[in-house]
């Protein structure tokens, strides 16, 4: 049975299935276990066709599957959920007075993730009948509750940029004084809306069909504490934290870093034709050991210097399941895109890190150099 639409005060800006595997998915985890009542209204807002018949599966289905596949602690995991968290689904072009009117009466958290260019104004502004980016919508959706002299909201922005919340409220502030012009608006903007910095971390592998997604089982949403957060939902995947620079960096560091340097090693011993995914790497002993001399001889001890309450050990071993996870198809060759620039980002970094702490770096260095 499908919730009802009034208990829907997480709006999910966004069909993508991250989402249906990742927040959505702990709200329906969270409400099945009786700790919440929260549920979801998603909004799609593109044009895609495949995003249309998403929206409509979702709003005809009273649930819909998710498929949990990998390792967990060592063991192989193959659990199927039926999530139960959205209550309703709107199309922002074909809906747009039942959304305003919802998000008037019934939000109180947003949660988005939009994609790479989903931050991108162009030349849109929020007094179009229907904005045409997601920063433009959410402008005029929260001046109509603003003029309806309702309360401020909580957004919980999702998209993989650092201080998300904080570039999502400076878009949404840029266009409200060019649009509005209204100085109580402006204020009501930045004293009764909480904007929240979060980091979130699933590989949510493939969609189902009609809707649904296949997810590995590592999760997690970091979310920076801030002044007036109050999160929708408890979930054993969800961290509510004093800053997100520790968990940024521990991801970029060993997670990313690691792929890079799988990429590395894979071009370097010529077997960029003989193995395709990630999971095939790390049976062929010669990556392998690569991979984890450098995790344990270069980056954890240079890493446990810089973050030494992060328990990196702990994170390299997940790390390390996620990569051999059986059921993922995780092309090398997508993770060799912009190969040079991720080395710049990932690797480099460490590298000057270690020598503050006098820890040598060979092999990173090599990886840089080549």
């Amino acid at each position: 049975m499908s919730l009802p639409l009034h208990q829907a005060s997480i709006v999910q800006f966004g069909t993508s299935r991250f989402l249906l595997g990742h927040v959505a998915a702990f709200a329906g985890e969270a409400i099945a276990q009786g700790v919440s009542q929260e549920a979801v209204l998603v909004v799609q807002t593109s044009s895609r066709p495949e995003g249309k018949a998403k929206a409509s599966a979702l709003a005809q289905q009273a649930s819909y599957p998710l498929h949990v596949k990998g390792l967990r602690d060592g063991l192989p995991v193959d659990e199927q959920y039926a999530v139960g968290s959205v209550a309703g689904c709107m199309v922002a072009a074909q809906e747009w007075a039942s959304l305003e009117r919802h998000f008037i009466e019934t939000a109180r958290w947003v949660v988005s993730n939009t994609g790479d260019s989903g931050y991108q104004v162009a030349n849109d502004f929020s007094l179009a009948d229907v904005p045409s980016s997601f920063p433009g919508k959410l402008t005029k959706l929260l001046y109509a509750r603003f003029k309806a002299g309702r309360p401020g909201l909580t957004l919980l922005p999702c998209e993989l940029i650092s201080c998300n919340g904080d570039v999502l409220k400076e878009l949404v502030a840029t266009l409200a004084r060019m649009d509005y012009q209204d100085a109580d608006f402006d204020a009501w903007l930045v004293s009764q809306c909480c904007w929240v910095n979060t980091l979130v971390d699933r590989i949510v592998s493939a969609p189902l069909e009609p809707v649904g997604a296949v997810a590995e089982p590592y999760a997690l949403w970091a979310v920076q504490q801030t002044p007036g957060l109050v999160m929708p939902f408890e979930h054993s995947a969800v961290q509510v934290v004093s800053s997100l620079q520790p968990y940024e960096l521990r991801k970029l560091h060993i997670l990313n870093l690691a792929h890079s340097y799988l990429i590395d090693q894979w071009r370097y011993l010529g077997l960029s034709e003989s193995i395709t995914y990630v999971r095939e790497a790390m049976q062929e002993p010669r990556l392998r050991t690569a991979l984890n001399e450098v995790i344990a001889e270069e980056v954890l001890p240079t890493l446990s210097r810089e973050l030494p309450d992060m328990d990196l050990a702990s994170y390299w071993q997940s790390t390390l399941e996620r990569f051999d996870n059986p059921y993922l198809d995780h092309r090398l060759e997508d993770i060799a895109n912009y190969h040079h620039d991720k080395l710049e980002r990932r690797l480099k970094p460490v590298v000057s890190m270690a020598k503050q702490h006098s820890i040598l770096t060979p092999r990173l260095e090599k990886a840089l150099e080549r």
